[in-house]
């Protein structure tokens, strides 16, 4: 086997690992313990908030296909402020539950509520028709625990209805740890004893492109923390793109018409309980 000149693997396995000046400019970010700016709340997913947040929008389509067809007993895990739950037929029962610390991590504390601790819902087996998830599981530690308490809940052959993100900024730092591809969406699904397992992509690359320059954007327009001569720039130059800001957030919309793609803003999941 021919040996690598030392020069050059000095100067290749160098390049591999952070030099002082990489140190000094660069945040650790495993140290991270907060966001450096986070959107303002809005428990409401109106009309003006789906056209405007991309994400929400894109859920806010799914779900209200899928909810026409729900019945029986529903379980809303990680139900945050609850936003879904006016799309639900007047037969179908509610339950909300989320963690104990939803308030303190996530800011969120709805009265119709169920609050727990630990691993385990406080449900009875085998209790519910469909169990709903919104952008939860990329909060938990623990997903094949999560997905197999899911299963738990449900009757043979309830339904999963399921959204996570996938070209999604970091956020609720440090309470964010996975993105999740159709792949190991499967893997995980399959090992808690679900079947007719359908993952769907919301959105494709013009979206998410529409997506991300609207973000920049924004962060520009609504900047947080103190006022300096650079936030005030910002803003300037943010208000002077806020024309560009409603193109892509028509562009956006309108791409979501079209077929998803392996690039998205995320997947909506369907699947059932082995029966």
């Amino acid at each position: 086997m021919m040996e690598l000149d030392s020069s050059l693997s000095g100067a290749f396995f160098g390049a591999c690992y952070p030099t002082k000046s990489m140190a000094g400019a660069r945040e650790n970010l495993a140290e991270r313990n907060r966001e450096t700016w986070r959107p303002l709340a809005c428990a409401n997913v109106g009309s003006i908030r789906r056209f405007f947040d991309l994400q929400a929008g894109s859920i806010w389509r799914d779900i209200v296909s899928e909810a026409a067809s729900l019945k029986g007993n529903l379980l809303d895990v990680g139900c945050g402020a609850q936003p879904y739950r006016r799309l639900l037929p007047e037969n179908v029962s509610y339950r909300g539950i989320d963690s104990a610390t939803a308030q303190e991590d996530f800011g969120y504390l709805a009265p119709d509520t169920t609050y727990f601790a630990g691993s385990r819902w406080p449900v009875e087996d085998a209790a519910f028709d469909a169990v709903l998830c919104t952008e939860t599981l990329e909060h938990v530690l623990d997903p094949q625990a999560f997905l197999h308490e899911a299963s738990r809940c449900l009757a043979p052959g309830g339904r999963l209805i399921m959204t996570v993100p996938f070209a999604a900024r970091w956020h609720f730092i440090p309470h964010d740890y996975w993105r999740y591809t159709p792949s190991g969406l499967m893997h995980l699904l399959q090992a808690a004893g679900f079947e007719a397992i359908r993952v769907y992509a919301r959105g494709n690359a013009l979206t998410v492109a529409c997506y991300k320059n609207m973000a920049v954007v924004i962060s520009l327009v609504m900047p947080q923390g103190r006022r300096t001569w650079k936030t005030l720039a910002g803003i300037a130059l943010g208000v002077f793109l806020l024309p560009f800001f409603l193109f892509c957030a028509l562009l956006g919309n309108l791409s979501l018409s079209s077929v998803g793609g392996d690039d998205c803003l995320g997947y909506t999941v369907l699947a059932r309980k082995r029966s």
